[in-house]
C-alpha cells in the first residue's frame, strides 16, 4: 500500500518513527524534513491533493495537536481526515467514517500509542451499510 505523509516541525520526529517502524509500507515523504519552523497548511494540502486525486491512497498528517492539519485537509473534497488519538478513535474513523488520512497529535500521544493507532487504522474496514450514506452526506 502507498501512503503518503507529512508533517510540521512538532510532528517530524514522530513521522520518522512511523517510516522507520513501518519498513512494509511504500511512503511518500511530502515533509517536512527538519525540525525547522514551518507552516503546517503547506504539508496538509499536500498530503490532501493527493488523496483528494487518488481516492486508493492512504495518508498520514502529524503535527503538534493534530488540529490544524486536520482543519486544512478536510478543505479538499473527498478527503476525511480524523483525527486520532487512541486506537478506538482510529479504528471508528474507518469503520464508521471511512477516513481516508490520519491525523496524529505528536505532541499528546506516545510512540508506542502512535504504533497502535496506525495499526487500528490500516487493519480497519470502512462497513458501509448504514454508514455509507452518512459519508455520502459529508462532502455536501
Amino acid at each position: 500500500m502507498n501512503i503518503i505523509i507529512a508533517s510540521d516541525h512538532a510532528g517530524f520526529e514522530l513521522k520518522q518513527f512511523i517510516i522507520s517502524n513501518f519498513n512494509n509500507f511504500q511512503w511518500e515523504d511530502e515533509g517536512c524534513f527538519s525540525s525547522e519552523s514551518v507552516d503546517y497548511p503547506d504539508f496538509a494540502h499536500k498530503v490532501a491533493t493527493s488523496v483528494s486525486e487518488h481516492p486508493d491512497e492512504k495518508g498520514i498528517l502529524i503535527c503538534g495537536s493534530g488540529n490544524g492539519m486536520q482543519m486544512a485537509a478536510n478543505k479538499h473534497p473527498n478527503v476525511r481526515a480524523a483525527l486520532c488519538w487512541n486506537k478506538e478513535i482510529a479504528t471508528l474513523a474507518r469503520s464508521h467514517n471511512d477516513a481516508n488520512i490520519m491525523v496524529l497529535p505528536a505532541r499528546f500521544i506516545a510512540k508506542e500509542d502512535a504504533v497502535e493507532i496506525f495499526n487500528a487504522f490500516f487493519e480497519t474496514s470502512f462497513e458501509g451499510g448504514r454508514h455509507q450514506k452518512r459519508v455520502a452526506l459529508i462532502n455536501m
